[in-house]
């Protein structure tokens, strides 16, 4: 009896047109709106909403206090030929607003197998996050953007609305993407890119005041940011000039890892 008690209280926020399989596990307080369908292999986790309409499936797991906003498509299979039909995941951190429309994939075996949205991110209305992303936290997905395969897009991020993310791109983190931005080529941290094609223009350094870098390091990125683009030096060299004349920090260590793992190019 305990165990369907358990039960008839955490389905009391499920509306009587909604179809939960019985296979999903709800945690405490959960609400699912009307019509609203979820799989048998998906969990949610407690305080989490889900409205109207929304369709989550496959092996999804979504964390505590997210919000899931009307006709959201979450956990279906990738878009990839290459995708067999697999087991694979999608795992959404704690906090996450997923607004009206935004569709996000599962993994596939040649990306590791999981996709996966960090704690407190915002996907705004008709975003698109393909098969095998990593979104760290607190990003931001500007209505209208998608991202391709195997994308990679670090901590408090911000990606303009509209922007199209080519597959295996990189964006570092505190980067800034302009509205309507075409990425072929790896961000890196804390600079402003825009255009199509894109072109960094600066540094963010309105993110970085939000984030609480303070100005010393502030202005050792700015110097790191002038020898990479603004010295007529190639990647390599601007690595070897920031290493002896730069004094090291967390966050210009990350900058220079960076640089040297970037698969795609660098945006210049």
């Amino acid at each position: 009896m305990r165990a369907l008690d358990k039960q008839v209280i955490h389905l009391r926020g499920v509306h009587e047109t909604a179809i939960v399989h019985p296979g999903a596990q709800l945690g405490k307080d959960v609400e699912i709106g009307p019509y609203s369908i979820i799989g048998g292999n998906v969990v949610i986790d407690d305080g989490t909403k889900i409205g109207p309409h929304v369709v989550i499936d496959g092996w999804t797991t979504i964390g505590k206090n997210c919000k899931i906003y009307t006709g959201a498509c979450i956990g279906h299979e990738p878009q990839d030929l290459k995708f067999q039909g697999e087991k694979s995941y999608l795992v959404i951190g704690d906090n996450v607003i997923i607004r009206e429309y935004a569709t996000i994939e599962r993994g596939t075996e040649g990306g590791g197998g999981q996709t996966r949205i960090g704690d407190g991110t915002l996907i705004m209305t008709h975003c698109h996050i393909a098969h095998d992303c990593y979104v760290g936290n607190k990003v931001i997905v500007v209505t209208g953007t998608a991202l391709g395969g195997h994308v990679v897009v670090e901590d408090r991020a911000v990606i303009g609305g509209k922007s199209a993310v080519h597959q295996f791109v990189k964006i570092g983190k505190i980067a800034m993407v302009g509205a309507g931005t075409k990425v072929v080529k790896d961000v890196p941290p804390y600079v402003t890119i825009d255009g199509n094609p894109a072109r960094v223009c600066g540094i963010n350094i309105v993110g970085l005041r939000r984030n609480g870098v303070p100005p010393n390091i502030r202005a050792e990125i700015r110097k790191a940011y002038k020898l990479l683009y603004r010295s007529n030096l190639n990647v390599s060299q601007a690595i070897e000039q920031m290493n002896q004349e730069l004094e090291s920090s967390g966050e210009l260590d990350h900058f220079l890892r960076f640089l040297r793992s970037a698969e795609r190019g660098v945006s210049r």
